[in-house]
């Protein structure tokens, strides 16, 4: 079975989108989060195991919606940000299961240990093997350091656990404080080679049916910006010359100039981030 929708779940009900996926929806909806986090069930449907890929918010009823769903064997974190991991310790505690992420802070060792889930950090190229799926780990740093994604394969269907390196609407946010244009834009284009018709399962907004297209929009997008950051120097008559001071506000009002004020010091970190990339190719003072 695959998908026939993609329009969201209501926030608190789990709704299967594949026949080893079920999302359920984080009732913490904002200018960052879209409808809110996605908390992804992920198991094959003869077992009664589940892995949970970001629990999300602390927020009692979202954590005990996913215990009741099934057991649960572990647990993934695809980056560091709160609304993904902020109720991380307290779900681990409710169901005894391990938590792993590329940032060894974030693991927890669980009450039990799953076979072929593993223990302590992630790294590059692993598959975890529980709940009767294998969930191969794709470090793809940009949007966070620590950000990953998780793909898989089940009966013939392939799906990506994207996080927030690419979201199911919008694009994504690449900040100064803990984020990087290059690293990012590098691994834009390396899922830009996975297969076709692999499923796009995001941390935000809903699944799309291609996650290879999805990757390469969101190249295009970037390197567009980017061109529109280039524009935007040169119409604030910017030299180039080592040291010189760029506003990224100045830059702001001309490439976001319809940014909604709530997300005004996001479009800044950004724009922050598009200055350190230019700086790195040597394009900037």
């Amino acid at each position: 079975m695959t998908s026939s929708t993609l329009e969201h779940p209501a926030p608190g009900t789990p709704r299967r989108v594949l026949d080893f996926a079920t999302v359920l929806l984080a009732r913490n909806p904002n200018a960052m989060t879209l409808d809110g986090t996605n908390t992804w069930l992920v198991g094959a449907p003869e077992s009664d195991e589940r892995i949970v890929i970001d629990p999300g918010p602390s927020e009692r009823e979202h954590l005990r919606t996913l215990r009741e769903q099934a057991r649960i064997t572990g647990v993934l974190l695809t980056h560091h940000h709160p609304d993904h991991t902020e109720g991380v310790a307290e779900f681990a505690e409710l169901t005894g299961a391990p938590v792993r992420a590329l940032d060894p802070e974030l693991c927890l060792a669980g009450a039990t240990l799953a076979e072929g889930f593993g223990s302590g950090a992630l790294h590059e190229g692993e598959v975890v093997r529980a709940a009767g799926v294998r969930l191969r780990v794709m470090a793809t740093p940009g949007h966070t350091a620590d950000s990953l994604c998780l793909h898989t394969e089940h009966d013939g269907v392939a799906a990506l656990f994207s996080g927030d390196s690419i979201l199911g609407r919008g694009t994504t946010v690449v900040a100064a404080e803990d984020g990087d244009l290059g690293s990012y834009l590098e691994s834009l284009r390396r899922l830009t080679e996975l297969a076709g018709n692999t499923w796009l399962l995001p941390g935000h907004g809903p699944e799309q049916p291609d996650a290879r297209q999805a990757a390469a929009t969101y190249l295009e997008h970037r390197r567009q910006r980017l061109e529109q950051v280039r524009a935007a120097l040169r119409k604030l008559g910017g030299t180039g010359e080592p040291g010189e001071v760029v506003d990224p506000g100045e830059v702001v009002d001309i490439v976001y100039a319809d940014v909604d004020p709530a997300v005004r010091p996001a479009a800044e970190s950004t724009v922050r981030a598009q200055l350190n990339h230019l700086r790195e190719l040597g394009e900037l003072g």
